[in-house]
C-alpha cells in the first residue's frame, strides 16, 4: 500500500468509501499501487492498468487499454468523443462497487492478461483530422514535415486535435508555431519535460509538464 493513496484518501471529502474499497480490490488483484496524475493509479512492471477517477457524479475505474477488453456486460464508458484506448466503468454508490466486486476482478484480470500478452486495441480509423494550416507550413518546412511524421500515432492525433480545436485561423497558426520546437524533438504534447522520461505514464507524478 502506497502512502501517498492513504494521504489521498484521508483528504477526499467525496467518494472516500468508495476509492477505499475500489483499492481493495485492485489490491487483491496483485496490482502495483502508485499515484499518477494526482490520483491512485495501479500498474504491472511499471505499465499502466487502471486509475481511480473520482468525478462529482460518479466514481471511476479508469482502463489504460479499455477498448481491447471484450466487455461482455457492457459496463465501459468511452469518455469523450477524441478517447482512443482508455474506458472507465462507473460507479454511484458503495452498494453498486459491493455488487460488481466479481465483475471487477473479471474485467482487472483481462486487462493484465493483455498487458502480458501484448494485446492492444484495434484503431476504429486513422486520425481523419486534415488542418489547413498545418500542411501548408509542411509545405514550407520539410524538417518540421519529417519531425512530425517522426511522431508516433498517438502523438500525432493529440497534437492535430489541439491545432483543430481552434476556431480562427489565426490561433490554429499560432498553436502550430507554439509547438514546433517540442515536435522537432520528437516530444508529444502531453509528454513530460522534466528530462528523466519522455511519457508522462513513466514520471513519479512530481513533475510538471511544459505548457504553452
Amino acid at each position: 500500500m502506497h502512502p501517498e493513496v492513504d494521504l489521498y484518501i484521508a483528504k477526499s471529502k467525496q467518494w472516500q468509501a468508495e476509492v477505499e474499497l475500489l483499492r481493495t480490490i485492485l489490491l487483491a488483484c496483485n496490482l502495483e499501487e502508485t499515484i499518477k496524475w494526482g490520483q491512485p493509479c495501479y500498474t504491472i512492471n511499471n505499465k499502466n492498468i487502471v486509475i481511480i477517477a473520482p468525478f462529482k457524479a460518479h466514481c471511476d475505474i479508469g482502463f489504460f487499454n479499455g477498448a481491447a477488453l471484450k466487455d461482455d456486460k457492457q459496463l465501459l464508458v468511452v469518455a469523450g468523443k477524441h478517447t482512443q484506448d482508455s474506458r472507465q466503468m462507473r460507479f454511484t454508490n458503495l452498494k453498486e462497487i459491493e455488487q460488481s466486486k466479481s465483475v471487477i476482478r473479471a474485467y482487472i484480470k483481462e486487462a493484465i492478461d493483455n498487458e502480458k500478452n501484448g494485446v492492444k486495441s484495434i484503431p476504429a480509423e486513422k486520425n481523419g483530422i486534415v488542418v489547413e494550416e498545418l500542411e501548408i507550413i509542411f509545405k514550407k518546412d520539410t524538417p518540421f514535415k519529417k519531425a512530425f511524421a517522426a511522431l508516433t500515432p498517438g502523438r500525432q492525433r493529440a497534437y492535430l486535435i489541439h491545432f483543430s480545436g481552434a476556431k480562427q485561423s489565426e490561433t490554429r497558426i499560432n498553436r502550430i508555431n507554439n509547438y514546433k520546437q517540442r515536435i522537432l524533438s520528437g516530444i508529444g504534447i502531453n509528454d513530460c519535460t522534466c528530462g528523466l522520461s519522455k511519457r508522462m505514464p513513466s514520471c513519479d507524478g512530481s513533475h510538471k509538464q511544459l505548457k504553452k
